[in-house]
């Protein structure tokens, strides 16, 4: 993709993020993030503190929150585990929002377990890939300094060229950033020796063919489309933890 084109399917995408942020900031329902309130799961096995942090997605935007990605990994790990998990995901967050207005609570609370979900909003604002890899370094640095012991999980940016309100126009570009992205994900996780959650690998494919899968807002995946994702969490966060799930 040659550097003029890529400049101009650059700001269409920012036309198209700003389209999105104006639509949804006049919903008759707004949407609320969750409550940062600890939650517990399970009634046996070893007690483990879960922190889920990141974006909308993390959030639960576009489904019923108790089909979401963070209950519904909650609930996995409360058939071995006795779980408090805390959900501190903000719909709109990039990497950056997440050092800066999740992570001060999250180390607090010296998770076992960190389950990360985010840049898709990265990927379509344009955010440079090395400021995301400097995000994730601190976060991880951080979580290690919390507890040691913390076994991580990132999702990295689920296919964005997928969801029905990109233009067919920006979708190679989406596609393109996707991509970028998530190889960069795919390094750091190796380096740092956490796990990596192919959700876009995947589920991308499955999310490009089938529209059911979104959210009125045509954006967000809906209860069926987080469903798609928690298989692949749910095996992520097993690996993670060194059960064989």
């Amino acid at each position: 993709m040659n550097a003029s084109r890529h400049f101009l399917l650059s700001l269409l995408m920012l036309m198209v993020v700003s389209d999105i942020s104006i639509a949804d900031a006049g919903s008759e329902q707004e949407f609320k993030n969750p409550s940062r309130k600890p939650r517990s799961f399970g009634v046996e096995g070893p007690a483990l503190v879960y922190v889920v942090l990141g974006d909308s997605t993390a959030a639960g935007e576009g489904a019923d929150y108790e089909k979401g990605i963070a209950v519904s990994t909650a609930e996995k790990l409360a058939e071995n585990h006795r779980v408090m998990m805390t959900n501190f995901g903000i719909s709109g967050a990039r990497a950056d929002d997440v050092v800066q207005k999740e992570l001060p609570s999250a180390e607090k609370l010296k998770p076992n377990v960190v389950l990360i979900s985010v840049s898709a909003n990265d990927v379509v604002h344009l955010t440079s890939i090395d400021a995301v890899r400097d995000s994730l370094e601190i976060i991880i640095e951080r979580l290690r300094v919390a507890n040691p012991e913390v076994a991580i999980v990132v999702t990295g940016a689920p296919e964005m060229s997928a969801p029905p309100r990109i233009p067919w126009l920006l979708r190679p570009v989406a596609g393109w950033r996707t991509a970028q992205m998530n190889k960069m994900f795919r390094a750091l996780t190796a380096n740092q020796h956490i796990t990596f959650a192919h959700i876009a690998d995947e589920t991308g494919a499955l999310f490009r063919t089938d529209n059911s899968l979104f959210a009125t807002d045509g954006f967000h995946p809906n209860e069926r489309g987080y469903a798609t994702w928690v298989a692949v969490l749910n095996l992520s966060l097993a690996q993670a933890l060194g059960r064989p799930w």
